[in-house]
């Protein structure tokens, strides 16, 4: 898909570049174009699913969580974000965060104070394209890859995604099997 940062369009839920990135789905709404210094990524994640601690060297980014519940760890302190809720995170801001949900649907906007936004380059170059808007299968993931190419695009990779938390139900207890 080619974006057109020039004319303004409207997007259906489904409708966007998509790419199984990470072991998630990320749909790329809006990208940054030749003389823009926007993204807009929505991006739907299973349970446990959290990015490594990173922070932006150049891009502010906005999550906006649309569906599910993910905890966000912004540099010592975790809080719980559901749906409608918004979690901003300034460049050089060590962040991070983890799906507690059966999975989790979220938009991040990210925006460029230099006019060189590169969170779209570092989701293509890390997925892969999809043809239809579904979760992938699981598969092992190089942080040592992953950890390059986000340097390549101005993320540094601080450190490892949170750890599993034990699952729940939906009353908060521990699950049992």
């Amino acid at each position: 898909m080619t974006f057109d940062t020039t004319n303004p369009y409207v997007l259906a839920r489904d409708e966007g570049e998509h790419h199984h990135f990470l072991n998630h789905l990320a749909t790329i709404k809006v990208a940054p174009g030749s003389t823009g210094s926007m993204t807009a990524i929505e991006f739907v994640a299973p349970r446990g699913f959290g990015p490594p601690v990173h922070s932006h060297h150049f891009e502010d980014e906005l999550l906006i969580i649309l569906e599910g519940e993910v905890e966000v760890h912004i540099r010592d302190e975790e809080r719980i974000a559901s749906c409608g809720q918004t979690a901003w995170f300034p460049h050089g801001v060590a962040h991070t965060f983890q799906v507690l949900s059966n999975t989790a649907r979220f938009m991040a906007v990210t925006a460029s104070r230099t006019g060189h936004p590169q969170f779209d380059q570092m989701v293509t170059e890390l997925g892969t394209p999809a043809s239809v808007p579904e979760l992938p299968e699981p598969t092992e993931i190089d942080p040592g890859r992953v950890a390059e190419v986000c340097s390549a695009h101005g993320i540094d990779v601080l450190g490892p995604p949170p750890a599993p938390r034990p699952e729940t139900d939906v009353m908060g207890e521990h699950s049992t099997s």
